[in-house]
């Protein structure tokens, strides 16, 4: 492999005398005397994170594949807003085909962190090898499992490939699921040894790489018909070991300045101006809430709380009025908003009465307001068309969760690992706590952070019916392969 030639900014001037001017000037570093310190190791992995990138937004599409597909929100059509060629309404009621847009973004937006990594582990490996380079390649195998992990969970079997040195004709075969789960397993556990043990939430350290483990055992009868929950539990352990802590405010690992929040494991570092990608107030804020945020920029009125997933909250629990907006709508200073169509005071109903609102069938009013919108992730004053909180992938709350689902499986009481998080959220103590109970807990507290799909698999629940979701068969436990993904490689069709 070509050594890359890192170009530097370096001025040598030295003067001797006034007048000796024949010291060598360097503008390269040899590729063979690359890197050179720390700090240019640690370089070399920033492109299998800036992959991370799109995954928020429509460019990427997993969160909005995740949450839309599930019981806890939708993207209703509001009269001539929203059809969008049914793209939206196909996710919901999982109508989707290999042509739809989040299917085919979603594939080639997990495929670009795949290769992304196994070009830059080719690289590390073409260096010489020492402590720091060992370090490197582990941190980003297991960052490449990451994106592996994400495309076995979306779409089931697919190729694995650990190298992007492969001939330019080359057509790999898809590998059986649970294949790809064995690999990733090994591969990670077996880097857990070079891997940092430290609290930094936008690299993988060998925290991440403990919270992706137990991911995958949580999963595993999934993935490959063989329960662990034994494994998912002692990976949870783990990270209930380490440096995080539960915040006493509820809200707090979602503000805009969240990057040092406690309970963040694993997030991407989002922010308005130089690594955005992260629109969700834009696709659920009412038209003329830029009022109450002062945004220069106008929302678009669109996704809405399920509202069968909105009466799961209990009238006490904080986490209600914390993370959802509804009601009467203000302006930043205080005054009513008056609603542009209607001319009413703005009044969000959290009950979406349809999933799809055609003019004449539906009043202006239902239309424009209704369905309770997206505030859990802060929208500061001033907000622009993306926002600066980072968006957490991995957050200690689950591994609670995780861990009473553990031992709940395993015959065992799990209600120490729900309990602490139903206090926060001012809700009652439960006493031998139901896998429906936790379920349903899971929901309230992780949602719109992209684990709602997963677990209605996990639990069974896929297949039901809710609101304007119909009953289905299992065969949209995963999505298709890509219809252009398939006429580039004909072996993804079989």
């Amino acid at each position: 492999m070509k050594k890359i030639m890192i170009s530097l900014t370096v001025l040598v001037m030295v003067l001797a005398g006034c007048t000796k001017l024949d010291e060598k000037l360097y503008d390269k570093i040899p590729g063979d005397q690359y890197p050179e310190n720390a700090s240019q190791v640690a370089n070399l992995s920033v492109d299998a994170y800036k992959r991370l990138q799109n995954l928020a937004d429509d460019n990427g599409w997993w969160l909005l594949a995740q949450e839309i597909s599930s019981d806890e929100l939708c993207g209703p059509t509001r009269g001539s807003d929203w059809f969008d060629g049914g793209k939206w309404l196909d996710m919901h009621t999982h109508s989707w085909s290999y042509e739809n847009e989040g299917v085919n973004r979603m594939w080639g937006t997990f495929w670009e962190g795949i290769t992304s990594c196994n070009q830059i582990i080719d690289m590390l490996n073409s260096l010489p090898q020492n402590e720091s380079i060992l370090a490197k390649v582990a941190e980003v195998e297991v960052m490449r499992s990451f994106y592996y992990y994400l495309l076995m969970d979306n779409y089931g079997d697919a190729p694995y490939l650990t190298t992007a040195n492969l001939p330019s004709d080359f057509q790999p075969l898809k590998v059986p699921r649970k294949d790809i789960y064995d690999s990733l397993v090994t591969t990670i556990e077996t880097n857990l040894k070079f891997m940092k043990p430290i609290d930094n939430k936008l690299l993988a350290t060998r925290y991440m790489g403990f919270a992706l483990l137990a991911k995958l055992y949580m999963n595993a009868e999934v993935y490959t018909g063989t329960a662990q929950w034994a494994k998912a539990g002692q990976y949870c352990d783990s990270i209930l070991a380490g440096p995080y802590n539960l915040e006493s405010n509820l809200s707090a690992p979602f503000v805009t300045n969240n990057d040092k929040s406690s309970e963040i494991i694993f997030s991407i570092p989002y922010d308005e101006d130089n690594f955005t990608g992260f629109r969700i107030h834009m696709r659920t804020l009412h038209y003329q809430s830029n009022l109450t945020y002062d945004m220069p920029v106008g929302p678009w009125n669109g996704f809405a709380v399920v509202p069968t997933f909105f009466d799961t909250f209990d009238a006490s629990d904080k986490r209600k009025d914390a993370w959802f907006i509804y009601g009467p709508q203000y302006t930043s200073g205080g005054e009513v908003i008056v609603e542009s169509i209607t001319g009413e005071p703005l009044d969000i109903d959290p009950y979406l009465p349809a999933l799809f609102m055609a003019e004449g069938e539906f009043t202006p009013k239902q239309i424009r307001t209704t369905g309770a919108r997206v505030g859990k992730y802060e929208i500061k004053l001033g907000a622009k068309e993306n926002l600066s909180n980072n968006f957490p992938l991995f957050r200690l709350t689950d591994f609670y969760l995780m861990k009473a689902e553990t031992e709940i499986r395993q015959g065992n009481n799990g209600d120490a690992w729900v309990n602490p998080i139903r206090e926060r959220a001012g809700v009652a103590d439960w006493s031998g706590t139901t896998l429906d109970q936790l379920l349903a807990e899971r929901g309230r507290e992780l949602w719109m952070e992209g684990h709602r799909r997963q677990d209605l698999i996990r639990y069974g629940k896929w297949e039901n019916s809710w609101w304007e979701k119909p009953a289905t068969d299992g065969s949209k436990r995963t999505f298709p392969i890509p219809k252009w993904a398939i006429d580039g490689n004909p072996n993804l069709g079989n």
